[in-house]
């Protein structure tokens, strides 16, 4: 769990890259309907979570630096029996300063009447505009509220800046606090892999996996996947983002199962493919060793001051030669890898940074160049190769196979860590595995 004393720095953090008489403003994500009188499982906007632990919708974080009276702010639903008997308990105005560190709270409802004086005279206002278009409306009127009042003196904003730069590079940069989250995250993730690695054979189908993978989630603490789990067993395993789940797993056949947990609002991100019988056969053994060394090499060239997007290169050098090898590609490695021939075979990137979101935040190039990797950066290394079931330039064993590796890797002052290590994706492990 993030300690009350880690979301006070991050909030001082962000507090002193603001500039003088500035007001930063972020609220929290709304309660979101499913259908009719039901609504999603809520889940807290990352950046509110960021700062605030807080995790009730209809709030507002307001941080005004210097200010006498406090400079952490929060706007939250007021205490009300009737309505905690149906919904659940609130934290209400005195529950968000005695256990969330607000200096000040007040009920959401009066938002209306205080905010705009805490807008008044400052020169620069932090905000996400155009995230919750609802919020923005109440924003502008407030503006233009102390607008009509300039003639008493009253002094507008002068300035809207875009929050995200600042807020989404500090959320780059885990924690040692962070770490350990996703540590569990992705030992929670590794486990369920191995389970349905286990429990996979002939007949089952495919949401029966993903049973197995999110039981494992929910029993170990982990409330939620941290996506729409991916079972894709035979030609589904060619759909990137294929979620149905409604196949059959057949003989002879690979599943492809991209699934992670999220653990205490931190996301790991896992794909393993293997043999729904087992054992590998002879074309998918071929290709599955392509992605597994592309896989590994790039791994190898993650590293603390390395460049964003050498893991990338890497693995289009592998998957390439591979396949002009195994003859899906002809001609020269240079030439394939110029015209960019391997994306009929490979049409995604390596990977993503990884945090409080899946694809988590944090800009892959600065000033129009790949950006070079730092210790406490988060990322996913996931090559992949997948031959279209229709594809009419390749033999017909080749055709129907995909296959994915992904792994979780943060990138430290020493090297690399793996997180996700603790699942196969050796040939001759995962076939152990499914025998034992």
């Amino acid at each position: 769990m993030i300690s009350s004393s880690e979301y006070d720095r991050r909030r001082r953090d962000l507090m002193s890259l603001m500039a003088e008489d500035s007001i930063a403003i972020i609220t929290a994500a709304p309660e979101r309907t499913r259908s009719r009188d039901t609504h999603f499982p809520f889940r807290q906007d990352s950046d509110f979570q960021y700062l605030t632990g807080f995790p009730e919708p209809e709030a507002a974080l307001v941080l005004i630096p210097g200010r006498e009276q406090g400079e952490f702010v929060l706007f939250c639903r007021d205490r009300d029996p009737a309505r905690e008997i149906w919904d659940g308990y609130r934290a209400g105005p005195a529950g968000a300063c005695e256990r969330y560190g607000a200096d000040d709270a007040f009920p959401i409802g009066d938002i209306d009447e205080i905010l705009p004086g805490l807008l008044e005279d400052k020169q620069r206002v932090y905000y996400a505009v155009g995230k919750d278009q609802e919020f923005d409306r109440h924003l502008t009127g407030w503006i233009n509220d102390i607008r009509s009042r300039a003639r008493t003196g009253a002094s507008p904003p002068a300035e809207f800046v875009d929050l995200d730069h600042l807020l989404h590079e500090m959320r780059l940069f885990k924690s040692a606090g962070e770490l350990k989250l996703m540590r569990e995250s992705a030992s929670i993730s590794a486990r369920a892999h191995c389970r349905a690695m286990g429990a996979c054979r002939p007949g089952l189908r495919e949401y029966q996996l993903q049973a197995e993978i999110e039981h494992e989630f929910a029993m170990a603490g982990a409330s939620f996947p941290a996506y729409s789990s991916i079972v894709g067993a035979g030609a589904n395993g060619c759909i990137l983002h294929y979620v149905e789940n409604g196949g059959s797993l057949r003989d002879g056949e690979l599943v492809l199962i991209d699934a992670g947990c999220e653990y205490q609002g931190y996301a790991a991100d896992i794909t393993r493919t293997f043999p729904v019988n087992g054992r590998f056969s002879p074309e998918q053994g071929a290709l599955y060793q392509i992605v597994l060394d592309a896989q590994l090499e790039a791994i190898g060239r993650v590293r603390a001051n390395g460049y964003w997007n050498d893991a990338h290169d890497a693995t289009v050098e592998v998957i390439t030669r591979g396949l002009a090898q195994l003859g899906l590609l002809k001609g020269s490695v240079p030439e394939l890898v110029e015209s960019g021939a391997y994306r009929e075979f490979y049409m995604h990137r390596a990977g993503h940074w990884l945090g409080m979101d899946v694809h988590d935040v944090g800009a892959y190039k600065v000033d129009h160049s790949w950006r070079l990797l730092e210790p406490g950066m988060v990322m996913t290394v996931e090559p992949g190769i997948y031959v279209a079931p229709d594809n009419p330039r390749v033999a017909k064993k080749w055709r129907g196979i995909g296959i994915r590796i992904e792994d979780d890797v943060a990138i430290t002052s020493a090297g690399v860590e793996v997180l996700t290590s603790g699942v196969p994706k050796e040939i001759k492990d995962i076939e152990r595995l499914m025998a034992g």
